[in-house]
């Protein structure tokens, strides 16, 4: 393959993966810059703008487009009752694995030998 082929292949990569890059850290600073990444109350306060600027601007597709949507269903859970609670629950759950793990092996060496008697 010519070297100018090869280049122009490594160019191609590299431009896609600084396209991919620019995006996630777009996306990373929209989700922090609008409150996603904080606390509760935060993030309670950024899906009230959501909800509240979604509809218009998905009317205002429709109308763009010609097409109608269902009606969307009504929700009622609040995330500050719920926030951040499955990272939490993960954390805990490796906090407690090498006791847990420790009194399994106990256990299984118990049984082993309660077996060979």
């Amino acid at each position: 393959m010519p070297l100018s082929v090869k280049l122009a292949v490594k160019i191609k990569q590299h431009i896609l993966f600084a396209t991919k890059l620019t995006l996630a850290g777009g996306a990373l600073y929209v989700a922090y810059d609008s409150g996603l990444l904080g606390n509760g109350k935060e993030g309670s306060v950024a899906l009230g703008r959501a909800k509240d600027a979604f509809p218009p601007a998905v009317e205002e597709w429709m109308k763009y487009f010609g097409f109608q949507l269902p009606a969307t269903p009504k929700i009622e859970f609040s995330p500050l009752d719920a926030w951040n609670s499955g990272v939490q629950k993960s954390f805990h759950a490796l906090s407690v694995a090498p006791s847990t793990a420790s009194d399994y092996t106990k256990q299984g060496l118990q049984y082993v030998k309660d077996l060979t008697k």
